[in-house]
């Protein structure tokens, strides 16, 4: 099979065309055939030795990618049989090996791709969709009526959870630049922030939660306008304990998460996407031949949505 192996952490020149034997599977996992692969910040990040390159650089070869949709081929599982079309977000974050053309996946970490949807799109809502999931539902708790702010609401994890949080019933905010305001409201945003010209400090403690993507000061302009009780999750930092603190000040609850591959939460997703509530936006898609290219892509940080890879 074609696969494309990181020979060393650094610039998108040591992403490496290879040729290797098809996966092998073990008890509770299936070999699915790739026809699209999503890509993240966090596959960048990895690329140059940041991300989870630390936890798998021994792996020999290294593969990146996790975001996977594609077909049974072969399975030693009873949750899937030959010709399933199945999507899911593979070992995360651990060792994926999601950038070539078969992969094998445990069958937990899966779910059907809704018959509505295209590879790409099921390709495009793992990573992202699992991430604002697990934040909004399992660790928020949205309820009914809250107000909950949405930051990069036109990036990958935003755009999906501006969709998911109004399938929640809360009344939802997001912010971007002012190019992107059209697209966050179309998503259902109730309301959009211009984060360039925003001034946070005068702005009130109006939200119930507020899911951070973007870390840095960021965290500190989201303690300003978080209600007392209310609670905070950064995404791509984390909190250090000076914000920790300055967050039990404010009465905030401020925490990090990272997201884990479960099959159990991608059925969810997959129920979503089936009904409509939620639809990935693919901005760009890239033959597998092109993986450099995409990564440079997802690089600028300007992404509107997803990027995707077809195979």
């Amino acid at each position: 099979m074609k696969a494309i192996v990181l020979k060393e952490a650094g610039n998108v020149d040591n992403l490496a065309y290879v040729e290797l034997a098809k996966p092998t599977i073990n008890e509770g996992e299936v070999l699915i055939q790739v026809k699209a692969i999503s890509i993240n910040p966090v596959d960048v990040k990895s690329r140059a030795g940041k991300g989870v390159y630390g936890r798998i650089k021994t792996e020999n070869p290294l593969i990146l990618g996790w975001d996977i949709s594609g077909i049974v081929e072969e399975t030693k599982s009873s949750a899937f049989k030959v010709g399933d079309e199945v999507f899911g977000m593979v070992n995360f974050p651990g060792h994926g090996k999601a950038y070539a053309e078969y992969v094998a996946a445990p069958a937990n970490q899966l779910a059907l791709k809704p018959k509505n949807i295209s590879f790409e799109d099921a390709a495009a809502s793992t990573l992202v969709a699992l991430t604002a999931y697990q934040a909004l539902v399992h660790h928020a708790n949205i309820q009914q009526g809250q107000n909950v702010l949405v930051h990069a609401a036109s990036g990958g994890v935003g755009h999906i959870a501006i969709q998911i949080a109004k399938y929640l019933g809360a009344k939802v905010t997001g912010t971007s630049s002012p190019k992107n305001k059209d697209f966050v409201l179309s998503l259902g945003a109730d309301s959009h922030i211009d984060y360039h010209v925003f001034d946070w400090k005068s702005a009130g403690r109006t939200f119930d939660f507020v899911l951070d993507t973007i870390g840095g000061d960021n965290i500190d302009h989201s303690l300003e306008v978080t209600k007392e009780g209310g609670s905070i999750i950064s995404i791509p930092t984390g909190l250090n304990e000076d914000v920790t603190s300055k967050a039990e000040s404010k009465g905030v609850k401020g925490y990090f998460i990272l997201v884990q591959s479960s099959g159990e939460d991608m059925k969810q997703i997959a129920s979503l996407l089936e009904s409509g509530a939620v639809k990935p936006h693919v901005s760009k898609s890239f033959p597998f031949e092109q993986m450099r290219a995409a990564h440079l892509e997802q690089e600028t940080g300007r992404t509107v949505g997803k990027i995707v890879i077809t195979l």
